[in-house]
């Protein structure tokens, strides 16, 4: 779970520093930066998992397109910045494996991971442009700095289940930060010296050779990393059969849905009870929300031609395969089966789930991504797994059903510094919210400025001196779910009747 992440460099994100919840929701208008901070994520996911230079490739533009590694690099008047900085801390889950299916234990698993990186330009015609690790670092938050650094809203039994152990020395930690810097890699309960590795000649992290053996907590770490994803849901893709053989794991662009689904309606509890049919009926009620004529759905097995795939049946009595299904029931059928599965964990970012969803679903939709989340009232286990989600949007009606506290609003600002005038986005809570009270001095978002967001189709009639207090129809265009919304931030835990 990533409860923290500082980023300056990269992009337009400079000196950011943001607080994740369990769910959050990110909003603001287009090209501001909301997609830029799930790169960042992504990246530094990425780099936990392979060559850093590789990593920095997968990064898109905003045409979609692979990017130049320059183009990673904030950004200026008079140039880009050469460095980048990441600092994220995390929960990491207490028991793993590695890559050769060694068991690892975590010592902690409060931890915090540091990244600085610097732009190598290519020299002549036969070196390659690349990034330079300028400094790593794995360390641990105390047990008792564990509720200061969790200050979203959570209770003492969820704590406990998911912040444990301690440590009194770094996991990673780095020599000389700079051009001539050394990682030193620190084994754990043994006295050995540390490895050292010179960072200029450092194709990939030290976090992504970790094994269980030596470094049972940073391998951990390692792999809490490589389970945080972007969902990015393709039609093609969840429209597709799977054979038998194919993987039983989800893909994040919705590949091996059926194969998914068939694996867990196959399933046993612990105790050898068969669940299948009780998966099945999750994800038929489930999808019953969005769809109403929805009766079943289940996973047929074509023993001849060796393919899974999924039907839906309404209540009419007709069945229909995925591929005659529509985008946003088989985007909402995904999430419901990533949902139903305890064996998923980590952390899911998704960008405009309401897209190719009727307004009057939106409210199924959102209920769905929450429950996804991990519920910080209560402790961990098979049917609460660890489980975070991060979105993003731009439309009102999202931010209008999504808990107050959970909204981040991204804004761009232009900005002048020694390194010149640049363009940068920066991230407000709403007043009043757990956010806002962790740094009094930081800005947090104005009601003016909510509902200019809300009511973005006659915002610009409205006179700024007014009240919504003082008027009885006020003249903005606005559904029911974001007027109500408005009035909640006027009159914040008061009950209103009149809409």
């Amino acid at each position: 779970m990533l409860t923290r992440l500082c980023v300056s460099g990269f992009k337009n994100l400079v000196e950011v520093d943001v607080r994740f919840g369990p769910f959050t929701c990110v909003a603001g208008g287009n090209a501001v930066g909301k997609s830029n901070l799930f790169d960042a994520i992504m990246f530094l996911a990425a780099c936990a998992d392979r060559p850093i230079l590789e990593a920095a490739m997968e990064v898109r533009d905003r045409l979609g397109r692979s990017s130049d590694i320059r183009a990673l690099f904030h950004a200026t008047v008079v140039g880009r910045h050469e460095i980048i900085t990441f600092a994220a801390d995390m929960i990491v889950p207490p028991v793993g494996q590695d890559d050769l299916g060694q068991p690892a234990h975590a010592s902690i698993t409060f931890l915090r991971y540091e990244l600085d990186l610097r732009y190598v330009g290519a020299a002549g015609t036969s070196v390659r442009a690349g990034l330079q690790v300028l400094r790593e670092q794995l360390t641990y938050i105390p047990l008792k700095d564990a509720a200061r650094n969790l200050p979203f809203p959570h209770s003492l039994a969820w704590r406990r289940s998911v912040v444990h152990g301690r440590r009194a020395s770094p996991f990673i930690s780095t020599k000389n930060p700079g051009q001539n810097a050394t990682i030193l890699l620190h084994q754990e309960g043994q006295r050995g010296r540390a490895r050292e590795f010179r960072a200029a000649t450092l194709p990939r992290t030290v976090l992504s050779t970790v094994n269980a053996a030596e470094n049972p907590t940073a391998l951990l770490a390692r792999r809490e990393m490589q389970s945080w994803q972007q969902l990015q849901l393709e039609p093609t893709a969840l429209r597709a059969s799977d054979s038998f053989a194919a993987p039983v794991v989800m893909g994040s662009d919705g590949s091996h849905l059926a194969a998914t689904l068939y694996n867990l309606s196959r399933l046993q509890e612990e105790n050898q009870a068969a669940v299948g049919e009780d998966v099945y009926l999750r994800i038929s009620d489930r999808l019953s929300q969005l769809v109403e004529d929805v009766r079943s759905v289940a996973v047929e097995r074509d023993d001849t031609r060796e393919l899974l795939t999924v039907h839906v049946t309404l209540r009419d009595g007709t069945t229909h395969p995925a591929r005659s299904l529509s985008d946003g029931t088989l985007r909402f059928l995904a999430l419901a089966v990533l949902e139903a599965n305890p064996r998923v964990t980590g952390l899911l970012c998704f960008e405009e789930p309401e897209n190719g969803i009727h307004p009057q679903r939106i409210t199924a939709m959102l209920q769905l991504l929450r429950d996804l989340a991990v519920d910080a009232k209560r402790a961990t286990d098979r049917d609460n797994p660890l489980r975070q989600v991060i979105i993003n949007t731009h439309s009102p009606t999202v931010v209008a059903l999504v808990p107050r506290s959970s909204v981040l609003f991204a804004d761009a600002t232009i900005a002048v510094s020694n390194g010149g005038v640049s363009s940068r986005v920066f991230f407000q809570p709403l007043e009043r919210t757990w956010r806002a009270q962790i740094d009094t001095m930081a800005l947090a978002v104005q009601r003016g400025a909510v509902i200019g967001f809300l009511s973005p189709i006659r915002a610009g009639d409205w006179d700024s001196q007014s009240s919504w207090a003082d008027v009885e129809d006020p003249p903005v265009i606005m559904s029911k779910d974001v007027r109500q919304y408005v009035l909640q931030l006027e009159f914040p835990g008061e009950k209103r009747s009149k809409e």
